[in-house]
Order: C-alpha cells, then structure tokens, then sequence
C-alpha cells in the first residue's frame, strides 16, 4: 500500500528529531542531490559539466535545494540558483556559494526575464520554490519563472525535479493553485504527501520518491493507494464447502428499456468479478438473460445491491424499484452501490455501507440537492474536497470517478486510485465499476456492516481491478466496457496468485 501523511503530520514528526540535533536538511539534500545525479547520469550520461539551475524560493525548501545544489557543484556540476525571495535560507546559500555555485537574485519581472535564459541552458531544474508549509500557490518572480519554464519547446525541455512536492500544489487536498509545473520526478521527505497521489495535483508530480529520514508517523494515512497485494488480502475467496449464497447474491436493479445495456454491463462485472450469484430485478431481463444465462431473474434472497445505473427519468416503474430495493437494504443492514438516478433518491442519511459511486457532474448535483454549492469544474479543482463534503452530508462511503478514482469513507478513511488507462473513460465502463464493487460488498456483506471503514476499502479495491482489467484487455490502445468486464477473472486470478 501506498501512504501519504499531511503537511502537520509531517512537521510534528520531524519535531523530536530536530530537537534532538538530527541533520533532516542535510539528509534530504544528500537524497535530492543523490536522485538528481542519477538522473543526469541516465539521460545526459554524466553529472560533472552537466548544467543545473534551481528554483530558490525562501524557507527551508529553498535550503534543501540549496544544499542538494552545493552538493552537485562538488561533483562538478555548473550550478546557477535562481533567487525569488529575499528571505532566502541562509545557510544553503553560503554552501553553495563554498562550492563555487552561481547565485543570481530575481527579484523583480526584468531580471527573472533574463535568468530565464538559464532556464532553456539546463539540463536539469530543481523546483524548490515552495514547500509544505506554501499557501496560495507561487507568486512573483517564482511564477514568472515557472511560467517560462513551461513556454519551453518539448525538445529544449530540461529534465524538471520537483524538491518535495512540486510548488502550487495544495498539499494536504490535491488542488493546484497559479503556475504549477509538470515535473519528471518529485523526491518527497520523511513521507509522500496526499498531492503526490491525488488529482488534480498528482498529474504534476510525475515519477515519485520517497526519502526516509526516520520519522514515526501516525498509524492512520491521510491518503492510501491499493497495491496488489492489499487487493488479494480483501477479496472474497471462497472455500471448499462453499455454495452460491454463503459467496454472495447481489441484487441488481438497473437498465431501462431505453438503456438495457447498462443492467447487461453491470450484471457482467459482477458475474466475471466471481459472485455467487446476481439476482436482475427490471426491465431488461431479457437482454441480461440472453447475455449472461447464469443470472437469476426475479425477487429472493440477496446480500447487497447495486441500483440506479441506466435508469431512465421517464421509467416510473424502474425507479420505483430502484427507491424499493434501497429501502429494503437499509431496511436490513445490506450493503449496497449506489448510481446514476439513484443518487437523487437517497435518504438525508445512510450507513457507511452504502457507497455512492458518481461522476463529477452527479456529485456536483448530490451536493446543490443538500444546499451546498458545488460546480463540475470545482469537484474536478477538488476532488478530495468535495467527496469528503458528500460523505459528510451524507454519511454514506463516496467514489468519485474519474483518471485518479478517490474514495472518501468515515473515520478519516481515503483512496486515490490511478490503475486504468485514459481508455478506460468509455460509456458504460462505470457500469461494469458498479459491478466489480457489488461482487465485493455481497461477498463481504457482514464484514462492510461491522467495520465502517471497509467499504472504502473494497471500493478502492474495485477500482484497481476495474483499471487493472482495462489495461489487461487491449494493453495500449482503445477498450470497450465489455472488453473489461471479459478482462476481470485474468486480472482477479493474477491478483489472487501473486
């Protein structure tokens, strides 16, 4: 599992240790200036001549990047530092200066023009404008710089290292704020932080690093990303006295006869995601049945839902058992998924159990509905943000799609999952989501009502599958929703040996 801890949980970690006298600047800048002579040693084939520029913003950022900066001029770098603040760390830039480092103040428009021209020379930037502690994104001579920087044509491009998280991004929620460069690697300290996994920030961010300077962090991530090996340890397995009901009935209430193909999508995910058994309840019974025989069609026993996908608004019958089928799961403590014309029925609240899966529009309209106010454009600024006030207002587990999935549960509890390809944005692929993660919940129906902090867990775990099945079913190119549900019992399986 990939952690992330915010930007405080960061700061009260590194306390007992410097006040015990441990060197973390120095140790971080011997790690950056480690990881960028690696890099200059892979793409330029050498570090001594090579020419690297930094971007010193005030603070210690600044000083890790000075540092790193006088360590690479010992090695026989060309060193320039671009200063953007009068209030630059003191002693990083007396050591650069001792390695015989180039140091350039750009304090104003007309000198950050001409120090731009270092910029298009290097071949390595070192972006340590602002830090953890930055606040409202790179202003002044910094965001002329940054602003140039992207100007540059692709083939003149310096290879960009972002010193510990790139500038303007928000660190703690994944937004980004002004002039935010896209860098090639960031090499973050003591722990990652929540940007450098979530959208829109992570696009940043590039390849990252972690550099461990020994902290004791707290025992609960601000932000986690599912691996592999978290995915096989939550999926339901089945053992040799097993028969369909004790694996799990999940009742699907979805499609319309205008979109059958949804409740055929979502039927898909849930059979090839190896549930016991799915139960169809609507209208396209026939067109599931003709797609997947193995689908029980009509009411009895089931352990979770999945409702709302492909629900037509002129469909009055279709909703009704929608707004029935949710009700008899809060009704009896059943896990259920939540979609589409399903989220505009939802009670003011429901149990953790319940996990709501939209879009970035369908969370926006979720939030107006309960008098906040929220735009698509400002869920896709905020994705972290605006799924955390869903579930707030809701009390319900909350996925939002998109690139970079983020799961929003109680207890503090988030995912940002980035397993699919771009392809994978493609009509009907949520729906056959929608099933992945329904599989899961009838397969760990008991388990998702005793510990509140399961279904995010499973959602997140759905999430991988989904993308990883994307990537399974056409590596590289173009996949159609049923090409990934055809993908899942290979990628289940592969999980499972690993």
């Amino acid at each position: 599992m990939l952690t992330s801890w915010t930007a405080d949980d960061v700061r009260a970690a590194e306390r007992p240790l410097l006040a015990s006298g441990v060197p973390l600047m120095e140790r971080a800048a011997f790690a950056l200036a480690v990881h960028v002579g690696r890099e200059l040693r892979a793409t330029r084939g050498r570090v001594g001549g090579a020419r690297v520029t930094l971007l010193v913003g005030s603070g210690n950022n600044g000083g890790d990047t000075l540092h790193a900066g006088a360590l690479l001029a010992r090695r026989g770098a060309q060193v320039t530092a671009l200063l953007t603040s009068d209030r630059t760390h003191a002693g990083g830039l007396d050591a650069l200066r001792a390695a015989h480092g180039r140091v350039v103040p750009t304090l104003d428009d007309a000198a950050a023009d001409d120090a731009a021209q270092d910029l298009a020379r290097a071949d390595v930037v070192l972006d340590g404008l602002l830090g953890i502690g930055g606040r409202g994104g790179v202003r002044g001579p910094g965001a002329r710089l940054l602003a140039r920087l992207r100007t540059l044509d692709a083939d003149a491009r310096p290879l960009v290292v972002a010193v510990d998280v790139p500038s303007g991004v928000g660190v703690d929620d994944g937004t980004r704020t002004g002039e935010v460069p896209d860098v090639d690697l960031t090499v973050t300290f003591g722990a990652c932080k929540p940007a450098l996994l979530l959208p829109p920030a992570a696009d940043a961010a590039g390849r990252v690093e972690v550099v461990d300077l020994g902290l004791t962090l707290p025992p609960r991530p601000a932000v986690a990303r599912l691996e592999a090996t978290d995915v096989a340890a939550l999926w339901p397995l089945p053992g040799r006295d097993a028969h369909k009901y004790v694996r799990g009935v999940l009742g699907v209430v979805a499609g319309s006869a205008r979109y059958p193909g949804a409740a055929v999508l979502q039927a898909a995910g849930a059979v090839r995601a190896g549930v016991g058994m799915v139960r169809y309840l609507g209208s396209a019974g026939p067109q599931v049945l003709a797609a997947h025989p193995e689908v029980v069609v009509g009411e009895g026993r089931v352990q979770a839902w999945v409702v709302g996908s492909g629900v037509a608004p002129d469909d009055p019958e279709q909703r009704a058992r929608v707004r029935d089928a949710l009700s008899h799961a809060l009704a009896h403590d059943e896990p259920a998924v939540v979609d589409a014309g399903a989220l505009e029925i939802l009670p003011d609240r429901v149990p953790p159990h319940v996990v709501l899966t939209p879009h970035a529009g369908e969370l926006a309209a979720l939030l107006v509905a309960r008098g906040a106010h929220a735009t698509r454009a400002e869920v896709e600024a905020a994705p972290l943000v605006h799924a955390r006030r869903a579930h707030d207002l809701t009390g319900a587990t909350v996925l939002l799609k998109g690139g970079t999935t983020v799961v929003v549960g109680p207890h503090g509890a988030a995912y940002a999952q980035a397993d699919g390809p771009s392809w994978l944005a493609t009509a009907g692929a949520g729906d056959v989501l929608g099933g992945v993660l329904g599989a899961l919940l009838a397969g760990r129906s008991a388990d998702a009502v005793a510990d509140p902090t399961l279904p995010a867990a499973l959602a997140a775990a759905a999430a991988l599958v989904h993308g990883r099945a994307a990537h399974h079913a056409n590596p590289g190119g173009p996949v159609s929703a049923g090409d990934v549900a055809d993908a899942l019992p290979a990628v289940v399986a592969g999980l499972l040996r690993a």
